[in-house]
């Protein structure tokens, strides 16, 4: 067994040279074997990180024109598309989602990085001339100076990039402060960056626990702060940042409820109930964990999900399997603990993930898909938000008995319907209260012209994530009424006009 690597902090364009007083262990999860030691940043080194990002806004980033923001974005993004295999070998070891799922993570970040490449037309404002006589009124966006970022495990590359290229973009400096679980991907991302030709200092990467996450949230010069996490703690974040006077978009928790039909083809919805369901082993914030199925098709979907489950291989994500490890030896020993319990509560256990064979070597963290059926409101496996493979069967007697399951849960992140009746699928869209819906589509997360978020307790703040509620929360809007009198006079210059 090699000895752990250190990881450490990224700051003003270079590894961090101090001692950390705290760490913190990283494991490879298709294994347990501890990998790494992760330096758990103080609340007095988070200052001192401010400090530099500050000074490195004040004195470049601020003043840098739009030509050359839009030059490092599309620098970046060039880089990310090239290594973006490399990032995925990253999240896999930290992770343990397979390759293919690590790097569809990474490009749909890079989706958002494309958005970002596009910030001189995204930063347009309006005008208005002559709105009285010789007096213009224009509109513009600026940025708000030093911002935070506070990642989540499940994504540790996507998240990331759903806030950073677009907070640089709009001339920001940016401390991201990754989870502590796997750290890595995110100071490889970073590296890009600075190869790119973004100025030392506007990005930086700051790793921790609680104490540097409080220290983020409190500090005076650090202006907004982006959140995705469970919902107690988007909560926590919120309430903190904003009591601070930060702008914050805090998005937290889901149980995610996919509604099936009677007319709805069940192969297709047997199909998205399994991939949505237990794709990244159910570590996913818009992952389907509750199948609502309209009577009288519960009992063939469940034969066909059923089915489709046996042919799953579990394993380590670089051999080629469908499903790999939980993230940590504690959070699958959680999971794993809500199935006694739902059948204590009532539920039957169709499938048990406890049981079977994984392709790994090692004692990695492993938990095989579940499925449950005969699930109610009050049970643990529904009320709950378990963030593993277990797909729970809900059985409801009409459209209407559904639609009220779902507006009446505390979470409103994402939904989907299954049905062949476009009448139906209209109304669902009108009438449901979640923030992302799909129809016929089981993980209906937009692309990053659009925005992410959620209603009710998944969201907390005005704002969601990339789209132009992303330009938005990294900007503030500026009004400018004018009159000039005289008109004035350039030189002769007869080149061609070259922005820079």
């Amino acid at each position: 067994m090699s000895t752990p690597a250190r990881i450490t902090h990224l700051v003003n364009g270079a590894s961090w040279e101090g001692t950390a007083e705290r760490t913190s262990p990283v494991y490879n999860p298709a294994t347990g074997e501890h990998t790494g030691n992760l330096d758990l940043a103080s609340a007095d080194l988070v200052g001192e990180v401010v400090g530099i990002a500050k000074s490195a806004w004040q004195s470049s980033w601020q003043r840098s024109s739009l030509t050359q923001r839009a030059q490092v974005l599309f620098a970046f993004r060039e880089l990310l598309n090239s290594r973006k295999k490399d990032i995925a070998a990253i999240i896999t070891s930290e992770h343990g989602k397979v390759l293919s799922d690590a790097e569809g993570e990474v490009t749909r970040g890079l989706e958002v990085a494309e958005f970002a490449c596009g910030i001189p037309h995204l930063l347009k404002g309006g005008f208005s001339e002559n709105v009285s006589t010789k007096v213009d009124v224009y509109s513009i966006r600026q940025p708000l100076g030093v911002v935070g970022v506070i990642s989540p495990f499940n994504f540790p590359a996507m998240v990331p990039l759903w806030f950073v290229p677009i907070a640089i973009a709009c001339g920001n400096a940016v401390i991201i402060k990754p989870s502590e679980k796997d750290p890595s991907a995110v100071n490889a991302v970073a590296a890009l960056w600075k190869e790119a030709g973004l100025p030392d200092g506007v990005l930086n990467v700051v790793h921790g626990d609680k104490e540097a996450v409080d220290a983020l949230l409190e500090h005076p010069d650090v202006k907004a702060i982006s959140f995705v996490g469970s919902t107690p703690i988007a909560q926590y974040v919120y309430d903190t940042g904003t009591r601070a006077g930060k702008r914050v978009q805090a998005l937290g928790g889901a149980k995610n409820h996919m509604l099936v039909l009677p007319d709805a083809d069940l192969d297709l919805a047997a199909d998205a109930a399994v991939n949505a369901g237990f794709g990244s082993a159910g570590e996913r914030c818009m992952a389907i964990s509750a199948l609502v199925a309209v009577e009288p098709i519960a009992d063939e979907l469940i034969a066909k999900i059923t089915d489709r489950m046996g042919k799953l291989v579990t394993g380590d994500g670089t051999r080629g399997c469908d499903m790999g490890p939980l993230v940590t030896k504690a959070h699958r020993d959680k999971v794993a603990g809500y199935l006694d319990r739902g059948v204590e509560e009532g539920a039957t256990l169709v499938v048990d993930g406890r049981e079977g064979d994984v392709d790994a070597d090692g004692g990695g963290f492993f938990l095989r898909p579940t499925l449950f059926d005969n699930v109610k409101p009050g049970m643990s496996v529904y009320d709950d938000e378990i963030f593993g493979p277990v797909l729970s069967v809900v059985r409801v007697r009409s459209y209407d008995e559904a639609l009220a399951l779902i507006n009446a849960n505390q979470y409103g992140n994402g939904t989907a319907i299954f049905t062949n009746d476009g009448g139906a699928a209209r109304r669902f869209q009108n009438e449901v209260e979640v923030g992302m819906v799909g129809i016929n589509v089981p993980i209906p997360v937009p692309m990053a012209y659009y925005s992410f978020g959620g209603w009710k307790a998944s969201l907390f703040g005005d704002s969601h994530a990339h789209g132009m509620e992303g330009v938005h929360f990294y900007t503030r809007g500026k009004v400018v009424t004018s009159r000039w009198l005289d008109p004035s006079h350039g030189g002769i210059n007869l080149g061609f006009p070259q922005n820079q």
